[in-house]
């Protein structure tokens, strides 16, 4: 029995050393396509400035915080828009299943539930639940240290 473990150990290093041949040669290859490509590109003419200009045909989308901030621009009241100043981030927004949808604004107030800037908050999240529709939807708002502003169902 130990015979044979030992001849299965032999075979197996065996197969296994001899797959080093194969990586060298392919090793030669990647460095002859890596000398090619950048003459390849120059000839076709990319440069840096034609990469440059694809990215400006294609904008990034805007973030859904700039989203959420443009509806309250053009649809919100003005302490809707005064408060929209202060929003940082917004997540949840584009994910919905009308099952349970949770979305989160995220501010630079401070404060929590029972500071200052609750009432604030709550226009917020009467602001969202204008810009976005859920069956079963809840909107979340916070201030700079993580605690709930307000909340809201959209």
């Amino acid at each position: 029995m130990t015979l044979g473990v030992v001849a299965g150990l032999i075979v197996v290093g065996a197969f296994a050393g001899s797959g080093q041949d194969d990586d060298a040669g392919s090793k030669d290859k990647a460095a002859d396509t890596t000398s090619v490509a950048p003459a390849e590109n120059a000839e076709k003419g990319d440069t840096k400035d034609d990469t440059k200009a694809e990215k400006a045909d294609n904008p990034k989308p805007a973030s859904q915080a700039d989203q959420f901030k443009a509806h309250i621009a053009k649809n919100g009241t003005a302490p809707q828009q005064e408060a929209s100043k202060h929003i940082t981030s917004v997540t949840g927004a584009d994910k919905r299943n009308d099952i349970m949808d949770a979305a989160e604004i995220h501010t630079d107030y401070s404060g929590g539930l029972t500071g200052p800037h609750s009432g604030d908050g709550k226009l917020l999240a009467t602001a969202f639940a204008s810009w976005k529709h859920s069956d079963n939807g809840l909107v979340t708002v916070y201030d700079a240290s993580g605690e709930i502003l307000s909340n809201g169902n959209y």
